[in-house]
């Protein structure tokens, strides 16, 4: 597949490397003149002040390079489970990702995770064991430690030369050929040592034994004695990567740059190119110009960018597409990028991955094409379900007018982030994937747009309700000279079973209160409703109108109304007000070896376990099914990360109110003095 433009993504766990990875890419293919460092802060990716302030990949970075006359755009994508929306993003147009790894058993359940997510999109992938030339023990036991993490066998393509405890170089046993590393150079090429050849010629039986597991005359040959040509054993290596029936393992030390170039020669000879990535995303040969979406920015100095790669046909300034969602919009410039640096180009041409500036209608995985009919969308971007949220404060009441609009560029920058607001709580809440998920896109609301928010613990929507019944009675009476006011009524309230919510019953006989004033009464009732004597909005009561008076000339319905609030002021505290709590209903999934840790997590916050069973369609992984209060939920990810090597996750969903009562309710009621009655 030589002479096109791939895209490759570059993936992996949080601090395996990856950007290290693509630093030392861009450094031998030529793109820079030296790798940068991340104490140095010299990187083409990672620039934001976010990624420079936690040390970590927050977004995707893009960058191109030439290798032998061919093309390669790089995405490395971020590798916290916390941000893996945007890698799941960008995948569906990547021709290939290389998956840089460790052997450290911590970090293969984050392993597992990103395989699944390339496995489930079709992605054919390598993996790069970063690192390896200070790794202890034998490279064959670092696949089987990782082996687990991957749907579909694991191939090793590389044994490691010693010196000692250091590894200096590597035999490929494809090629059958030596290398010794050169810091931040191509290895060099040496005679293969004598001592390694049982090793070498045990290590490649292996591997062709694998590859001849879909290759029936590859098989007779191993049978046979007989040595395979060396074109036929690239050329399966390179089919079976594409068919995903193996991951190509390599190896090597992206900080010194070691394993690099077999890697680029890998994807040069091995990685499919644009039309099998377009057969796997359905996209014909011929038609309208067609771009794929993968990442929304809001730049400081151009407005929105929408990062796409072209998949058919091209692009040029001033033309007019239309996105998947129906919208329109004309392409105001495009930008090739390099990290957080780009270049105004006057075309986007079929493989690229450009900056498409100013679509303002168009949003992260859409397709988009040239012309006014909206294309089918290839690649739907679901939203993954929130873990984590925060209540949001302005700091400075000027900056109100601004918060929306900037929240809204937050939002559609990262769809993984969801913006809410709670009426009835009073609060604005932001919701997404984790701790650091939220705190970056805060950051950001300060670094890009200048508006300072302060977080707060998200709250939690208490109610009350009664557990007697109490009678009372309201006379509201007021001369003001002219005609005053008057009203008279009679209620009853009572409980009603939890989930029905608020009923009004007349029972008044004889005209005690006209037709006329029914209506008003029951809207009283339903304005107390708001508020309890608790301080907190009242709900499975039933109010029973069953007598009262009136004026023919005073009485109206504020007098109603205002007599109404003045007898469930008197009987609701009289009928034993209880606080309600709101209890979800969770479903934990986590690594099985985690799995006592997450019950015991469930039974510390008050939580009720109703069992525990396999995650269906995860081998080693638990599922458990438990009730815990809201008020319990607000750290439950970061304590359930903490025990899972940061892979445990959950899904709520609203269950039922439960009474509160004894020391947490005394709590909840003296935290939130502003809501009680006085």
């Amino acid at each position: 597949m030589a002479g096109q433009t791939r895209c490759i993504a570059i993936v992996g766990p949080f601090q395996s490397g990856k950007t290290a990875l693509l630093e030392a890419i861009l450094h031998r293919t030529g793109a820079i003149d030296r790798a940068g460092r991340a104490a140095s802060g010299n990187r083409v990716g990672d620039t934001s002040a976010e990624a420079k302030a936690h040390g970590m990949s927050v977004e995707p970075n893009v960058a191109s390079a030439t290798f032998l006359g061919d093309t390669f755009t790089f995405i490395d994508c971020p590798g916290s489970v916390e941000f893996a929306q945007d890698m799941r993003a960008v995948l569906p147009v990547c021709d290939a990702a290389v998956v840089v790894c460790e052997a450290d058993e911590r970090k293969r359940p984050a392993l597992e995770l990103i395989l699944r997510d390339l496995e489930a999109a079709g992605i054919p992938r390598l993996l790069f064991i970063n690192k390896a030339d200070a790794a202890p023990g034998s490279l064959r036991d670092a696949l089987a430690l990782l082996q687990p993490a991957s749907g579909v066998p694991l191939l090793l393509r590389q044994i490691p030369l010693w010196q000692g405890e250091a590894a200096v170089g590597f035999i490929d046993l494809a090629l059958e050929r030596a290398f010794i590393y050169r810091e931040q150079a191509p290895s060099e090429v040496v005679d293969l040592p004598a001592g390694e050849l049982p090793r070498e010629k045990a290590e490649r039986f292996t591997m062709l034994e694998r590859l001849a597991d879909h290759d029936d005359a590859l098989m007779e040959d191993l049978i046979s004695e007989v040595e395979p040509a060396r074109d036929r054993v690239f050329a399966d290596l390179a089919r079976e990567l594409r068919d995903g029936q193996v991951v190509s393992v390599l190896f090597g030390s992206a900080e010194h740059g070691n394993g690099v170039t077999r890697l680029l020669k890998a994807l040069r000879h091995e990685a499919p190119g644009l039309p099998e990535t377009c057969a796997r995303l359905g996209v014909a040969g011929d038609g309208a110009a067609l771009a794929q979406v993968v990442k929304t920015l809001h730049t400081g100095f151009g407005g929105k960018l929408s990062i796409a790669r072209v998949l058919r046909g091209g692009f040029r300034e001033g033309e007019t597409v239309t996105g998947s969602g129906g919208s329109s919009a004309r392409i105001a410039a495009l930008t090739a990028l390099s990290g957080a640096t780009g270049h105004r180009v006057p075309e986007a041409r079929e493989g690229e991955v450009v900056g498409f500036a100013k679509l303002e209608p168009i949003a992260t995985g859409e397709t988009l094409a040239a012309g006014s009919e909206p294309p089918p969308a290839l690649a739907a971007l679901a939203r993954p379900e929130p873990v984590f949220a925060v209540g949001l404060r302005i700091r400075d009441r000027k900056d109100d007018v601004r918060l929306a609009g900037a929240l809204a560029k937050v939002v559609e920058e990262d769809p993984a982030l969801a913006l809410e607001q709670h009426a009835d709580l009073g609060e604005m809440r932001l919701t997404g994937q984790g701790e650091m998920h939220l705190r970056v896109a805060v950051e950001r609301l300060a670094s890009r747009f200048g508006i300072g928010v302060e977080t707060e613990r998200a709250r939690v929507g208490y109610r009350e309700t009664i557990r007697g019944r109490a009678s009372a009675r309201g006379r509201h009476k007021k001369q003001t000279g002219g005609h005053g006011q008057f009203a008279d009524v009679a209620l009853d309230v009572r409980p009603l079973p939890r989930g029905e919510g608020f009923r009004f019953e007349d029972e008044v006989v004889g005209g005690a209160v006209p037709r006329q004033f029914i209506g008003s009464v029951e809207a009283g009732a339903r304005a107390c409703m708001a508020r309890g004597p608790l301080g907190f909005p009242v709900v499975d009561v039933a109010v029973t109108l069953r007598d009262g008076a009136s004026h023919a000339v005073d009485s109206s319905d504020a007098a109603f109304q205002a007599a109404t609030r003045l007898a469930l002021d008197e009987a609701l505290p009289k009928a034993g007000p209880v606080l309600l709590e709101p209890v979800l209903a969770v479903t934990i999934a986590v690594p099985s070896g985690a799995t006592a840790k997450a019950t015991g997590l469930v039974t510390a916050r008050r939580g009720q376990i109703l069992g525990f069973d396999a995650r269906p369609g995860w081998t080693g992984w638990d599922q458990v099914e438990a009730l815990i209060p809201e008020s319990e939920m607000a750290d439950l990810i970061v304590e359930l990360r903490s025990v899972t090597a940061g892979v445990g996750t959950f899904t709520t969903r609203f269950d039922h109110m439960a009474e509160l009562s004894g020391r947490p309710a005394d709590a909840v009621l003296a935290s939130q003095p502003v809501r009680r009655a006085g």
